[in-house]
């Protein structure tokens, strides 16, 4: 995600919580005192801050179902890769909890309280399914690289790393060679445990290969370190390949259900809204 978008979207999560912070006395308050809350026209479900917010939160949420268009339809890649549109997909669902949260009043009782909660399972989910996803050798433009194309990415790393650092190309890949202890056909859990175990392990060994290199200038430091972490993912990512799949194919069984269900309810909640006139727009 642009340097740009990802400073907007800090800048309305500050905002938020700035409008919660402020507005904490009010949320803290039982319902029966808050109606004589001078914030109460303000900051109660249907009022001017609490239903843009749920304004806001359906226009997001209807522009989370775009990103499995964008997946399906490959006529629709003018529009920008798709580990570009994942990047945002993830980074706006981050803003459901705080917008639906101050849409409510930050009162979640009875289906309330589990639609929150469905929201909430949905967001960690995503955040779970984008690090698998980011665990599947992909190239530029988010297409899934094969094991043949990885080989032949990891050998081009090699020698420009090599040609950065005056090492041969079979030196750089045995300082940045990482083992694994989990085995393929461990189960679901195992072979999450040992995603995490990985990414350790290649932090560690990136940070060997950068204190073992000849002294080199601060932009070449960080292409050299760039590249060598790029490498050692590629590594990894091959030898996990098929149970990386496994695993995300297993994610998606799980996270799409939970996803139409929130979407489900969200329309019907609008829709019962809007019925009843319950809005200060119209």
């Amino acid at each position: 995600m642009a340097r740009g978008a990802r400073l907007f979207l800090i800048g309305i999560v500050v905002l938020l919580l700035a409008i919660t912070f402020v507005g904490l006395p009010y949320y803290a308050a039982p319902i029966g005192e808050r109606v004589r809350s001078i914030w109460h026209p303000w900051l109660r479900p249907s009022g001017y801050v609490g239903q843009s917010a749920g304004v806001v939160a359906f226009l997001i949420f209807g522009f989370l179902w775009l990103y499995p268009l964008r997946k399906r339809y490959r006529w629709l890649a003018f529009t920008g890769a798709v580990g570009k549109w994942l990047d945002v997909h993830v980074a706006t669902a981050l803003l459901m909890p705080l917008l639906v949260g101050l849409h409510a009043g930050w009162r979640f009782e009875g289906l309330i309280g589990l639609g929150y909660a469905a929201i909430l399972i949905v967001c960690a989910s995503g955040i779970i399914g984008r690090y698998i996803y980011s665990r599947i050798p992909r190239s530029r433009n988010g297409v899934e690289l094969d094991l043949g194309e990885v080989a032949s990415e990891r050998r081009a790393l090699l020698t420009e790393i090599a040609a950065a650092t005056e090492l041969t190309p079979d030196a750089v890949e045995t300082r940045l060679a990482t083992r694994s202890t989990t085995p393929r056909d461990a189960g679901l859990l195992g072979i999450f445990a040992g995603f995490v175990r990985d990414d350790i392990t290649r932090w560690r060994a990136v940070r060997r290969f950068q204190g073992g290199i000849r002294p080199l200038d601060r932009r070449s430091v960080k292409k050299v370190a760039r590249l060598a972490r790029r490498e050692a993912s590629l590594a990894q990512q091959a030898r996990m390949l098929e149970a990386t799949q496994r695993v995300f194919r297993f994610w998606h069984v799980a996270h799409r259900p939970v996803a139409v269900t929130a979407l489900l309810a969200v329309l019907v909640h609008v829709a019962v809204v809007v019925a009843l006139g319950a809005t200060w727009f119209w």
